[in-house]
């Protein structure tokens, strides 16, 4: 085995790991998006169903960071 195959596979690898470490940012966004509507309609019930508006808005924003991340990695590769 020569050192362009070793390459080649190490590449392939290495771009999965890349994905997975950028899926962890909009993970932990849409983690605290939604942990902060819960503790805002705990303080006020009564704002519940705007605050759960909010709340699709900001994951929509947040997971579009993961499709950016997707489609880097099929530009780049």
């Amino acid at each position: 085995m020569d050192a362009t195959t070793v390459l080649a596979q190490v590449t392939g690898n290495v771009a999965t790991i890349g994905y997975g470490l950028a899926a962890i940012g909009p993970a932990i966004g849409v983690g605290i998006v939604v942990g902060k509507t819960i503790e805002g309609v705990a303080r006020q019930p009564e704002l519940a169903g705007r605050l759960q508006v909010l709340m699709f808005i900001g994951i929509a924003f947040t997971e579009a960071l993961a499709f950016i991340g997707i489609a880097t990695g099929f530009i780049f590769t």
